[in-house]
């Protein structure tokens, strides 16, 4: 699996956390989420799987939190880790990230989750504007390099 990001600390111990992220795209647009805390980002929408809980489920659950959206149609397109610190979990995390290739299929409202907002971007300026370099290499892998 590959990683992105800065590699793992010496000493640090990592708690693996899987979570699910989507690519959404319509008419020549991706569907992020921007989130306010802990700092200012754009992301895909998703986020971590529940113990117990199906990976298809939680993506269907976290887009709809962050986004308003329910979506169809999901195919998984890659898979990632990054190993990163988590400080609204107080947590040093290896996350291990699975991206969907999912279509927006009905928007029921505002995005459930405080500090959440949707964002609709071009195609060619996704990649950019993420903050992950792992989202952004599953960018660019589905849409190519624009």
């Amino acid at each position: 699996m590959r990683r992105y990001g800065t590699p793992p600390l010496a000493g640090q111990r990592y708690t693996p956390r899987p979570g699910v992220y989507a690519i959404l795209l319509r008419a020549g647009r991706v569907l992020l989420t921007h989130q306010q805390e802990p700092w200012p980002e754009h992301q895909l929408p998703g986020g971590g799987i529940d113990p117990g809980e199906n990976p298809l489920h939680a993506l269907h659950r976290e887009v709809f939190e962050e986004t308003g959206w329910r979506i169809g149609a999901a195919r998984r397109v890659q898979v990632h880790r990054r190993f990163t610190y988590m400080p609204e979990y107080d947590l040093w995390a290896e996350k291990i990230c699975t991206i969907y290739l999912a279509r927006p299929a009905l928007r029921l409202g505002p995005p459930l989750e405080t500090g959440h907002s949707e964002v609709w971007v071009p195609a060619a300026a996704a990649a950019d504007l993420v903050a992950s370099p792992g989202d952004r290499a599953a960018l660019i892998q589905v849409l190519g390099a624009a």
